[in-house]
């Protein structure tokens, strides 16, 4: 039996199949469970879905009442179908919530630990972990996200500093002069694909 157009993302022993028919993917998955098992090994019950996303799957669940499509988390990410301002179908990613709020504890707690070190040496070391944050999450559609953790980051660290002595000084003023000194603002920095693909081109033939 012939198969539709598949769609593979891999990273490490996570992967997510896209299938064109339904079809495909229900026989797929019977196929590798039926493999599996001849190893002594079974997909994970938690991680594995079988569901409609694509240009296709809100007007799919349309028809059957069923809501909006699902979404799903991937390296990091939460996948959601979307739409452009034109009203065409859009990939939307989030930086998932889960990795989010794990990444803002560690902050809290390194910034508790080091909050007698000077100021500028934990402006450095937020500048390097936030720009770090930022380099990997600010792909399209994520600002608001990404704003968000860059606020929570400079509420941890005012906290932090407040902490230091009781008569302490660190205002909302000194603390907004800090935070645009040290950290680095939200801001997309990987374009999707095709921009990038037409900057390196710059409007000459895509063949060449």
């Amino acid at each position: 039996m012939a198969w539709g157009e598949v769609i593979v993302v891999r990273y490490a022993d996570d992967f997510v199949l896209g299938f064109q028919h339904e079809a495909d993917a229900v026989r797929f998955r019977t196929d590798l469970e039926q493999r599996l098992g001849r190893f002594g090994l079974e997909v994970h019950p938690e991680k594995t879905r079988l569901f409609r996303f694509g240009r296709h799957a809100a007007a799919n669940h349309r028809e059957r009442g069923e809501g909006k499509p699902q979404t799903f988390d991937f390296l990091g990410f939460t996948h959601i179908c979307g739409k452009s301002r034109a009203g065409k179908f859009l990939l939307l990613r989030r930086t998932s919530k889960k990795r989010m709020r794990a990444k803002l504890k560690s902050i809290r707690e390194v910034l508790h630990k080091r909050r007698h070190v000077p100021v500028p040496v934990q402006g450095r070391w937020l500048k390097g972990v936030v720009g770090g944050y930022f380099a990997y999450h600010a792909v399209p559609s994520n600002i608001k996200r990404l704003g968000d953790f860059r606020t929570q980051v400079i509420r941890s660290w005012h906290f932090a500093l407040r902490r230091r002595s009781q008569r302490t000084r660190t205002t909302w003023e000194r603390m907004n002069r800090l935070a645009n000194r040290w950290i680095p603002p939200a801001r997309i920095l990987h374009p999707y694909p095709w921009d990038r693909f037409d900057d390196r081109t710059r409007g000459r033939s895509r063949v060449r």
